[in-house]
């Protein structure tokens, strides 16, 4: 059963947009995770403070940033792909192919957020050694990133199949070669 164009046309202006908020945490945690490195720089060799936790910090910022930037490059296709293959296959083959590939990832990434979820749970009685936090916050960044994956990928599958390339709001498809 197709989705109306209406219903994909919106779908996509939401996938644009979880999109563009996406890459705006992302540069907030690179910007955070820069000033926490220079502070443990500056305490350690400049002030002989030695501030402990700038480290461990910076790693699970650094984590999170990294594993937020999935679904932007699942929403933009930028991970490796099958370019070769699609360039092989005629327009009319490439589409059912391109489908496929995005149910398999929608497959994968709910996979990867259900078994996310139970490890993070699991995460409730471990504590990062400086400073006691809950392992489950840098634990979460696995099935957030990969939740938001799945729609991303979902987005995508809708998109492909329901709207014409000219229809797609602040997306450019794929070049047909």
């Amino acid at each position: 059963m197709a989705i109306p164009s209406g219903a994909g046309r919106g779908l996509a202006l939401i996938g644009a947009t979880l999109d563009a908020v996406i890459i705006k945490i992302c540069a907030a945690l690179v910007a955070v995770m820069v000033l926490i490195v220079w502070l443990g720089i500056l305490s350690r060799y400049g002030l002989s403070l030695g501030i402990t936790w700038t480290e461990e910090l910076s790693r699970y910022i650094m984590i999170w940033a990294a594993l937020l930037a999935i679904p932007v490059g699942v929403f933009r296709r930028e991970h490796i792909g099958f370019e070769l293959m699609f360039s092989l296959l005629p327009e009319s083959g490439r589409k059912p192919l391109r489908a496929l590939l995005d149910i398999i990832a929608i497959a994968f990434f709910g996979f990867l957020a259900w078994y996310g979820v139970g490890m993070t749970l699991q995460g409730s009685n471990q504590f990062a050694t400086i400073f006691g936090m809950s392992m489950m916050v840098p634990f979460a960044a696995v099935p957030v990133s990969a939740g938001l994956s799945a729609f991303q990928a979902t987005v995508l599958l809708v998109r492909d199949v329901t709207l014409a390339p000219d229809e797609m709001p602040g997306v450019q498809m794929e070049e047909a070669e």
